[in-house]
């Protein structure tokens, strides 16, 4: 017989640390996975930007005619921050 240690009333009544539950649960990816992972959030990166910008600058007359509270400007930084946005989520599953 092994040494089947049961726990105690005490010890099951205490919460288990975040980290440790955390530590446990995240799995290991393989460098393939990583690759394609990040390679997809850097081309939705780059590909949104030069989309976006593509046609705003196609809707621009009809933007500055319509009067609207969001201009060129604001939605251009709509687009970038979308794209950073991507661009950041690339970089950390690379790294992580």
């Amino acid at each position: 017989m092994g040494a089947d240690k049961i726990p105690t009333l005490q010890s099951l009544e205490q919460p288990e640390k975040l980290q440790d539950v955390l530590r446990r649960d995240r799995g290991d990816d393989c460098l393939g996975c990583k690759i394609v992972g990040s390679g997809a959030f850097l081309g939705l990166a780059a590909y949104s930007y030069v989309s976006g910008m593509s046609q705003l600058e196609k809707q621009r007359a009809k933007i500055i005619q319509s009067n609207s509270m969001f201009g060129m400007r604001s939605r251009r930084f709509g687009i970038t921050g979308i794209s950073l946005g991507l661009l950041w989520m690339g970089i950390w599953r690379a790294v992580k």
